[in-house]
């Protein structure tokens, strides 16, 4: 009997906690459907733009690359701003010293140097691999040019959902992070294909491709002797982060490029991929935000074993997980349908697919995300400048293999 009331004193302790936090449940599911949409527009982007994908080799290695950057550096301004909305400490200004103008400066400061660290990357990765690669000039031009214009429309989209977070009471942690890296999705992918239109002239790519150097050169150096010793900070403790999570997501580029003829077969997968890898890391990103603000709050301690709190937010993670990824494959037939991506797979195996993608990839997040957080913290480091940035990009490559591995076992791709 001693067992059962402990288990049935425990179950009754964990729906008290869901209870609490019902309205931070309800934001963060409005949230990740509202962001599952804005992930959408990047996946119906790139799976009706093949022929410019076709027409640009190495583009694919790049783009989850670009992608996965801004929500590198988008998600921890995020994870930074709901731990300073948490502590009582943002303000809606851009006085100097404020946390927000600190973040606005990282933001620029970041997406020049690493973009210009991406494009080497990616034509590093085409060589590797023995895949056909646009020049280092292009490849610089689009992550440069195409990186800041993206830059320029999420920093102006988290601004402004920080401080409506402020003015209504928002949980900025369950909020932030789905919106940010899914709009960072939705503004990249376009921007991207948009500078990708600088190189077609001999002409206009040299300047374009000199612009993008010199800038990227000067941002880099600027990073590093900015006199802020707060924004100084941030900097050199993302630089290994800047410098490391790439490659997981060139790697993931990789991966899509050796896989590209299947692809094309099948459009609909491409269009799954950018909301599923998106949405995958915005979960983590939630549970990672939520345990370091907890942390840092002195809510629970770093421990190996999880307290009660994290093991709330876990909980949580995992019921939003399965509705947001039924969501996703029901709306990627549906969407698929309506923009006539044939071949399509019927609805029951798409969506069948695309949960059983979500529930072999939510254990991955969870861990991932706690000890991160734990860890980083342990070793004196603000875990805002590592969790969200390491879980986003682990989830990217992560995401695409499991996407890939899950629809070729269920007969959605064909077999390679």
């Amino acid at each position: 009997m001693a067992p059962r009331r402990a288990l049935a004193r425990r179950t009754k302790r964990l729906i008290g906690f869901w209870r609490s936090e019902s309205r931070t449940i309800r934001q963060g599911l409005v949230a990740l459907v509202l962001s599952t949409g804005a992930g959408f527009v990047a996946g119906l982007t790139l799976a009706h733009l093949t022929g410019r994908l076709a027409a640009l080799p190495g583009l694919l290695i790049l783009i989850p690359a670009a992608v996965g950057m801004k929500g590198t550096i988008f998600g921890a301004i995020g994870a930074r701003l709901g731990t300073a909305s948490a502590a009582g400490l943002l303000t809606i200004d851009l006085r100097p010293g404020g946390v927000l103008r600190r973040n606005v400066q990282v933001a620029i400061l970041t997406t020049f140097s690493s973009s210009l660290w991406l494009a080497v990357l990616a034509r590093a990765a085409g060589v590797i691999s023995g895949q056909p690669s646009i020049s280092i000039w292009d490849l610089l031009t689009i992550s440069v040019l195409g990186g800041a214009l993206g830059s320029v429309l999420i920093l102006a989209i988290t601004v402004g959902l920080s401080a409506a977070s402020t003015r209504l009471s928002w949980d900025l942690d369950s909020v932030s992070t789905p919106m940010v890296t899914a709009l960072g999705d939705m503004t990249t992918l376009p921007c991207l294909f948009l500078a990708s239109l600088l190189v077609r002239n001999e002409h206009v790519a040299a300047v374009s491709a000199a612009i993008a150097a010199t800038a990227a050169l000067v941002f880099t150096f600027r990073s590093y002797t900015v006199r802020d010793p707060f924004v100084r900070r941030i900097i050199l403790e993302m630089t290994a982060t800047i410098l490391l999570t790439p490659i997981l997501d060139v790697m993931a580029g990789t991966l899509l490029r050796e896989n590209e003829p299947r692809l094309l077969l099948v459009p609909v997968v491409l269009a799954v991929i950018p909301p599923f890898v998106s949405q995958a890391g915005a979960l983590g990103g939630i549970f990672s935000s939520r345990i370091s603000s907890k942390l840092q709050l002195g809510v629970i301690t770093p421990r190996g074993h999880p307290e009660t709190p994290a093991i709330v937010d876990a909980s949580i993670v995992v019921g939003q997980s399965i509705a947001t990824f039924t969501l996703i494959g029901i709306a990627a037939w549906a969407l698929g349908e309506a923009t006539r991506l044939h071949p399509m797979p019927s609805l029951g195996s798409l969506v069948v697919s695309v949960v059983l993608s979500g529930i072999l990839i939510t254990p991955v997040t969870i861990v991932v995300g706690y000890f991160l957080a734990v860890v980083t913290y342990r070793f004196g480091l603000d875990p805002d400048n590592q969790g969200v940035p390491i879980i986003t990009s682990v989830m990217d490559l992560a995401g695409v293999a499991v996407v890939l591995l899950v629809m070729t076992s269920s007969g959605v791709l064909p077999h390679g």
